[in-house]
């Protein structure tokens, strides 16, 4: 059977079009790829954030970035100083043009929109096919970027449930120049709930609620709760909602132990593609769609997410397990974290460029004895 491409993406996301941005910047040796989104047209509608030094593949993406950010619980706060290495932010729409242009350039893509995936992919005479709403795509090699289609809530320790507003006001409000990681609100169910703010301008800021909880929480429930924080944080200003995001993302997901077929790869949020700990994904799918770029060009097996080393993969279960069992201790644990490791110690750990040494000076930041019972309850009552 003959397939209609080398290489089917399924699924024009970020972790999508990355990878078919890459392969297009190979020019001639770009094999022949087809991508298929399901959505018409993109829209603004992430945001990703990320610490990374002057330079970099996408800094003309930028649309602003903060030489300090700051962590808030109790009435403390905590300013960590980030010049060398600058928490970025880039905006959706800036990110779904660049790649949709350089795809463009290359006649061996082909983005497909408004395409609905009916069956999930199957091997018939070494050739993949997927029936869709345009009929059945065949091709070598398949890489599914589609999140899970309906993940259990007990596959992941946490899940990180977010919905945030990007507004603009009447009078000055913000600080452009510091951005406020998590400024915890007071809350007595299991979630652990903080506001994120990214201020762009003293006019305009992008004001968010996240939460970590044992289950996603749905989106008209944390609106609620942006509200009020908009609220508290603008006063008597006049207020206009510019745009509405919302997501929930793993944290700590329990990966299937069976390997796929060589030629079909899952990546994504749902497959490895986000930071257990801390929900960062922008560069670790960077990172995955250049190595996989590179792999089909030579006309190699493509590959998946790499693997956390067993050190961090260890640390993030243990802290995640401890935040599920002891959500009130999220507040003082951040503050701790923040205000006893070196900013550049931090910011490599939570990048995942964290050396040998990073480590252990956030193990050394943190207190041990909640761990260490945390520790022996997990080995005691495992799962």
């Amino acid at each position: 059977m003959r397939a209609d491409a080398d290489v089917l993406i399924l699924g024009g996301g970020c972790a999508g079009l990355s990878l078919a941005r890459e392969l297009a910047a190979a020019g001639a040796r770009c094999p022949l790829t087809t991508v298929l989104e399901q959505r018409d047209c993109y829209t603004n509608d992430r945001t990703w954030c990320f610490w990374e030094a002057d330079g970099g593949p996408l800094a003309s993406l930028v649309r602003h970035q903060w030489q300090s950010v700051s962590v808030r619980a109790g009435g403390r706060r905590i300013d960590v100083d980030c010049t060398p290495t600058a928490y970025r932010m880039i905006a959706a729409s800036a990110f779904y043009d660049h790649a949709v242009s350089r795809l463009a350039r290359n006649p061996a893509i082909n983005l497909e929109h408004g395409i609905t995936i009916l069956t999930e992919p199957r091997c018939s005479g070494g050739v993949w096919e997927v029936d869709t709403s345009a009929g059945i795509r065949r091709a070598a090699v398949v890489i599914d970027t589609r999140p899970a289609s309906a993940p259990k809530v007990a596959c992941s320790v946490l899940w990180q449930s977010f919905h945030g507003r990007e507004i603009e006001t009447g009078q000055p409000v913000f600080d452009p120049s510091r951005a406020m990681l998590m400024d915890f609100i007071d809350n007595a169910g299991p979630e652990i709930v903080f506001t994120y703010v990214l201020p762009m301008t003293p006019y305009r800021a992008l004001v968010e609620v996240t939460a970590f909880g044992p289950d996603p929480i749905p989106a008209d429930t944390l609106a609620a709760r942006t509200e009020a924080q908009i609220a508290r944080r603008t006063g008597a200003a006049r207020i206009t909602v510019l745009r509405s995001e919302h997501g929930v993302l793993p944290m700590g997901l329990a990966l299937p132990a069976a390997r796929s077929p060589s030629n079909l790869v899952r990546v994504g949020l749902m497959h490895g593609g986000a930071r257990p700990a801390s929900g960062y994904a922008f560069q670790r799918i960077q990172l995955w769609a250049t190595a996989c770029a590179a792999r089909l060009v030579r006309r190699e097996v493509p590959v998946g997410h790499a693997a956390d080393p067993f050190l961090l993969r260890t640390m993030d279960q243990l802290f995640l397990s401890l935040l599920r069992a002891r959500p009130d201790l999220a507040p003082a644990l951040f503050l701790r974290l923040f205000e006893r490791t070196d900013a550049a110690r931090i910011i490599r750990f939570l990048s995942d460029q964290g050396r040998f040494g990073d480590c252990l000076r956030v193990i050394a930041a943190l207190p041990a004895r909640p761990f260490l019972m945390q520790l022996v309850r997990s080995l005691l009552v495992p799962g």
